[in-house]
């Protein structure tokens, strides 16, 4: 068998390890049309180009590939290249700094050996795609890459965080990161004041993960968490309100970084929305184009009163305006 023909195997092998955790000889042997024996060589051909391939003893076991000292080549096929492709363009307006630059990176490398038919049809969907994205604030990806770790390895964390008093220091025992597209938040539970918290990623400060491990507790839904938290306790005013509508008509029209949509009853559901500003609440609320009621707070029935006033003569016709000097006696 030529050269050519075996690395095109090794690489076929190398591509298969990559799709599952774990093969039998026999399954890629078959996959390879090949004998067990020359599975056993490619592995080792694999192994001396510094893959890590693990031979796994016991039932269910075979072969995996581990991770090694150097990041091995990802072999994709056609739909995982245009999709990675497609997202690494996405990624480069994103909320991590430095992120974007990374992506853009990929993006070139990618670009450069992918076929030209592959090409072809990321550019069409670029081509063909626009991204309407509001300010969002960034967020340095170590702080990201350290809470994440200390998420997983359950270690407390200890960081700086302004509050009404003015900044203080807070040691917190992580649980989740969530996003809302605009803003990273981690719930976490407070050690001092012995609760769930919710902090903003970009308002921590000197953020350090310390040596010293805890216990997970039992925790609420962290995405269920910090949507109550940022719809909510961040501003002046927190409207409750009941809608004639389907929940999920309603959600489908408020984000839940927005507002959080209870059920209700008798065709009706429950918004929670908030805000700094009772007009803007009045107006965000009447844009939902259903049939609405405020339970609270009783000032917004006031400035949804004063938006329908200022709606009605908007709607009049206006009045006919004084004719200029210059256009006079013009047409005879």
């Amino acid at each position: 068998m030529s050269v050519e023909a075996t690395t095109e195997r090794v690489l076929r092998l190398l591509a298969l390890l990559q799709r599952r955790p774990t093969w039998t000889a026999a399954d890629l042997a078959a996959q390879l049309r090949v004998t067990d024996r020359c599975v056993r060589r490619d592995v080792q051909r694999l192994r001396t180009l510094g893959y890590p391939v693990r031979a796994v003893s016991g039932v269910g076991g075979g072969y995996q590939l581990g991770a090694g000292t150097r990041l091995p080549p990802l072999l994709l096929d056609d739909e995982e290249a245009i999709a990675t492709a497609v997202s690494l363009r996405l990624a480069s307006g994103g909320t991590v700094a430095g992120a974007g630059e990374a992506a853009l990176r990929a993006l070139a490398k990618l670009d450069q050996v992918m076929p030209s038919r592959l090409r072809a049809e990321v550019r069409a969907v670029h081509g063909s795609t626009e991204t309407l994205i509001g300010p969002v604030v960034e967020i340095d990806a170590e702080l990201l890459v350290m809470l994440a770790r200390a998420c997983r390895d359950a270690v407390r964390v200890r960081f700086g965080y302004p509050g009404r008093d003015g900044e203080r220091e807070r040691t917190v025992e992580p649980v989740r990161m969530v996003t809302t597209g605009r803003r990273w938040y981690l719930m976490a539970w407070d050690v001092d004041r012995a609760d769930w918290r919710t902090f903003r990623l970009d308002r921590m400060r000197t953020a350090v993960a310390t040596t010293w491990r805890f216990r997970p507790r039992a925790h609420p839904d962290p995405v269920a968490f910090v949507q109550r938290s940022v719809t909510g306790s961040p501003y002046r005013y927190v409207a409750r309100v009941r809608v004639r509508a389907h929940p999920d008509q309603v959600r489908a029209s408020v984000p839940p970084q927005v507002g959080r949509v209870e059920d209700d009853r008798d065709g009706w559901c429950v918004l929670l929305v908030g805000g700094d500003d009772l007009d803007w609440l009045a107006a965000h609320i009447a844009r939902l184009r259903y049939e609405v009621r405020v339970v609270e707070p009783a000032e917004l029935r006031d400035a949804a009163a004063g938006l329908a006033r200022r709606l009605a003569a908007m709607a009049e016709p206006a009045e006919p305006g004084p004719v200029s000097p210059g256009r006079a006696g013009r047409g005879r």
